[in-house]
């Protein structure tokens, strides 16, 4: 093989095989077992607004071991994220530029991030109040985890952990790619939302909506701005205030959920 043939540019076909995989070890994945899991809750008895979608669960009865289980899960969950950025090596230009991920406008991306997460997070408390007056969402359990020290710290290192898995995966790598494979704008905005909104179908087809709006504005956001960091701070603002809040306040006060 020589040197050109090492150097020269990925077909559209390697592309769209290497963006297949990736999602299929990763979110795209975790879209299918929502959908499953959605069909059913739909086919069992009782509606749907009966049913739980538990978050964060226990993995054994026993604290240390239950711990062990939490963290590596954790770990590995990340791993498709550092092979996406490791396939955008092949890319001219640094992969962290390229995501918006390196560390040269921290006080912007926090700043952003918060803003972000407020715009994002005071309509969806509405929209779940209203989705759960409608039945169209299961109950929702954020955090199910033993009342145990490491408790607190596993539910924010999980919210990390999905921010970081979602939005470089959903909206950098994702958005990217397409660009590359020269889909059409809105075509890749709406497969970035919709594909957002399926993982979360297990939750109800509110749960749905309310991520699929989201998707739309995160997408639009990195297409703007070309930097993931701002999302990834307003994700995890996001779910560890739903992580932590349900683990930490009474329980009645999340009745609507």
């Amino acid at each position: 093989m020589t040197v050109d043939e090492l150097t020269r540019p990925m077909s559209r076909r390697t592309l769209g095989t290497e963006t297949f995989l990736v999602l299929g070890l990763s979110l795209g994945q975790s879209a299918i077992y929502a959908v499953v899991s959605l069909a059913a809750k739909l086919t069992a008895a009782g509606p749907l607004s009966k049913q739980t979608a538990s978050l964060n669960n226990s993995q054994s009865a026993r604290p240390y071991l239950d711990l062990t289980y939490q963290l590596v899960g954790i770990f590995f969950a990340l791993l498709p994220v550092l092979l996406a950025v490791h396939l955008l090596t092949r890319d001219p230009g640094d992969p962290a530029r390229t995501l918006g991920v390196d560390l040269r406008r921290p006080g912007s991306d926090l700043a952003r991030g918060a803003g972000l997460a407020a715009l994002i997070g005071l309509p969806g408390l509405a929209l779940f109040w209203a989705a759960a007056q409608l039945g169209v969402n299961a109950t929702l359990v954020p955090a199910a985890l033993p009342h145990l020290w490491w408790a607190v710290p596993v539910l924010i290192l999980a919210a990390v952990q999905n921010s970081v898995l979602e939005e470089v995966i959903v909206v950098g790598y994702l958005v990217t790619r397409l660009r590359q494979l020269r889909w059409r704008l809105p075509a890749v905005i709406a497969a970035s939302a919709l594909l957002r909104g399926s993982y979360h179908l297990y939750q109800g087809f509110g749960a749905f909506l309310g991520n699929a709006v989201m998707g739309v504005v995160f997408s639009l956001f990195f297409l703007r701005t070309r930097r993931v960091a701002p999302l990834i701070v307003a994700h995890t603002l996001l779910d560890v205030v739903a992580f932590v809040g349900y683990a930490l306040l009474p329980k009645d006060w999340f009745s609507w959920l």
